[in-house]
């Protein structure tokens, strides 16, 4: 064609393909709850051991006003209107620790430590049916701490400290605080990073054993984090909402919303890069760098106070989160949008990468939390406010 460079050409002549190949296959995930693929690289000896990746719930979204700090941008000392997401972060349980070492096939478990005492929403993730069940789990391998001082325990953990290399912790959720009709917890395994040498590491899982860790002891406030989760499922989807091709003309005979060609006559076969119509969401995705504007801590009566609006309120707002509820808990405000719908469990990991832009290193300062209604238009801040905009009303004259 006769295409110069400097000029965009017209579309006629070129066509950039639709959808992105390095997803494929498009398919419904097997990791239902979001899966570590991988740890921060454990470099910093230096530094006291401490775990890399927490798990929350998706209670639902809000908006804040934040004044930028930000030299040298358009938006410097203005206000801007931020889009936030909150999940409600109870304190997980820790209930063993896992030993790795590394092999040139990659790692591989050496031997694994569980407490003594297990909570029984841990003990029910053994078992599908725990009400038929003689809940037996760990019951004989509880008697390994008391007999003869323990001894089978210490020596597995002095295995773990003697030849492994990657320390993780076994963790789970504690789902029975959240109102999420859930008995079973989520488990996961958490890398201990820092310390040391091993030993550091194991006493330091060790000494966490059926404590509660809380989320600020993972995290702090403007740490950019990577959110593990799988994403809204859409069910069976066409080539457009797939794969974002473009609508065929009006006139085209039997639909539109179609791919016109989908390959050649030879090779007699459909190229795997065509779009075609299929399972659309329900993905496991990894998405980076999410800030975290604020950590609000389960109690707090204030924990939506600003120096700017002095009203006492927590996050939760008028009514509730939408197809959530109330929040009781620890929970972390994230910049922007989560993947997954609401309620779905979340894996917060620590950022892989050293952050060093202005963007990501900028500390937040939040102005206002909006806590109106999500339901509709939501016009009061509080239960309060709007009592005192209607005035008194005949319903609450009992």
């Amino acid at each position: 064609g006769l295409v110069t460079k400097e000029t965009m050409s017209h579309r006629k002549f070129e066509a950039p393909r639709h959808g992105n190949l390095g997803f494929l296959p498009k398919k419904r995930t097997k990791h239902h709850h979001g899966r570590c693929r991988s740890f921060p690289k454990d470099k910093d000896t230096s530094a006291a051991p401490h775990l890399t990746a927490f798990r929350g719930y998706k209670a639902g979204m809000t908006h804040v006003v934040r004044g930028v700090d930000r030299p040298g941008a358009l938006m410097h000392k203005r206000e801007v209107v931020d889009a936030v997401t909150i999940l409600e972060t109870p304190p997980m349980v820790v209930v063993g620790v896992v030993g790795y070492v590394e092999t040139p096939r990659g790692l591989r478990t050496l031997t694994t430590v569980f407490a003594e005492h297990l909570s029984d929403e841990f003990k029910r993730r053994c078992y599908k049916n725990w009400y038929r069940s003689k809940r037996k789990a760990y019951t004989k391998y509880a008697k390994k701490w008391s007999e003869d001082g323990g001894k089978d325990i210490e020596a597995q953990l002095d295995r773990i400290a003697k030849f492994c290399t990657v320390v993780r912790v076994i963790a789970h959720t504690q789902v029975k605080k959240l109102n999420l009709r859930l008995k079973k917890a989520h488990t996961m395994e958490i890398q201990v990073n820092g310390g040391a040498d091993a030993r550091a590491k194991v006493d330091f899982a060790k000494s966490l054993f059926e404590k509660e860790v809380t989320v600020d002891s993972v995290f702090a406030k403007d740490e950019n984090i990577d959110v593990i989760g799988v994403t809204k499922g859409k069910g069976y989807e066409g080539v457009t909402a797939r794969w974002g091709v473009t609508r065929l003309p009006r006139k085209t005979h039997r639909g539109l919303r179609k791919v016109a060609c989908i390959g050649s006559w030879h090779p007699a076969r459909v190229s795997t890069t065509v779009a075609r119509a299929g399972q659309d969401g329900y993905f496991h995705r990894t998405e980076l760098n999410k800030k975290i504007y604020r950590i609000g801590k389960k109690g707090d009566k204030a924990s939506c106070q600003t120096d700017a609006d002095l009203t006492e309120k927590s996050i939760t707002p008028m009514g509730g989160f939408v197809k959530y509820g109330e929040i009781n808990e620890d929970w972390v405000m994230l910049k922007g949008a989560v993947v997954g719908v609401k309620k779905r469990s979340l894996v917060m990991r620590k950022s892989m990468m050293v952050h060093s832009s202005r963007k990501h290193l900028e500390t937040i300062d939040i102005k206002f939390v909006d806590t109106s209604s999500k339901l509709g238009h939501g016009r009061f801040q509080t239960a309060e406010e709007k009592a005192k905009f209607l005035g008194p009303l005949a319903s609450k004259q009992k």
